[in-house]
């Protein structure tokens, strides 16, 4: 019973242990894990995320451009983008799309005006998104407002901002996902985040292969691992594992429209 609403399986990432690693993300107890397909026409990752949410009845699949690919992209890719989400109703979410202005792999400018291109795609298509921001809270905030809306319309994830981004992006009708970063021992001000979001807005993911949680930090992570952040997670609420198993499952289910009580055990 629980999620995994963030995580990279591509071939780079995993190679011939994909099925391997699902697998043991079903030993868990994952109900749902969300294939996070950011791509160019170069490394195709959409296409990868695809085709594991079509092999795997659990797996569901985005499509969108990260800002580090931001300047690999066009108009025509992106409707290329669209045209696979409107054949495919695996693919759930628009993203991850955003801001990353730490590394600046693409230009500033390109980052903002393709994450602004595929916000305007997303709701076109009535897609939820993914958005990551990284050193980039003022223009990713200013992209988002117009956007704003009452009903669950996408996640701040891998959550590492500060309190005004959480506020402000909760006010606009975001949720919010937690990584393993949760778990890591410096990580006090964020755990005091997780512990005051409303518990209808708030999820967990593994974001692997990266941010691995204690105690596997430092390795390879998988989505048989976000259980350590859940745990975690539930520590800070004061949650019963239950009821915030059932909580979180409603939210993925609300934000990304999946019926997970139909979904193989």
């Amino acid at each position: 019973m629980y999620l995994d609403s963030h995580a990279h399986l591509e071939e780079q990432h995993f190679g011939s242990e994909v099925d391997a690693v699902l697998g043991r993300a079903r030993e868990a107890g994952l109900a749902v894990v969300l294939a996070i397909g950011n791509g160019s026409r170069k490394s195709g990752g959409h296409r990868e995320a695809q085709r594991l949410a079509a092999r795997y009845d659990f797996v569901f699949a985005t499509v969108g451009v990260h800002p580090h690919e931001a300047q690999e992209s066009d108009a025509r890719f992106l409707e290329e983008l669209a045209d696979l989400a409107r054949s495919d109703a695996r693919i759930v979410a628009w993203g991850e799309i955003g801001l990353d202005y730490h590394y600046d792999f693409s230009p500033r400018e390109t980052q903002r005006a393709v994450f602004a291109d595929q916000l305007k795609m997303a709701r076109e298509l009535d897609l939820p998104v993914v958005i990551h921001s990284r050193e980039a809270e003022e223009d990713t905030l200013t992209l988002l407002r117009p956007w704003a809306r009452e009903k669950p319309w996408g996640v701040l994830h891998c959550f590492t901002g500060s309190r005004r981004l959480a506020e402000e992006g909760l006010a606009m009708g975001l949720a919010i996902s937690f990584s393993g970063i949760l778990t890591f021992p410096k990580a006090g001000d964020l755990r005091e985040i997780a512990g005051a979001v409303p518990s209808d807005r708030i999820l967990v993911e593994s974001d692997c292969p990266y941010l691995a949680p204690v105690p596997h930090r430092g390795r390879r992570n998988e989505p048989a691992w976000v259980v350590s952040t859940f745990e975690k997670l539930a520590e800070i609420r004061g949650d019963a594992p239950a009821e915030l198993q059932k909580q979180l499952l409603g939210n993925f289910s609300t934000l990304f429209n999946v019926n997970i009580d139909c979904l193989g055990r």
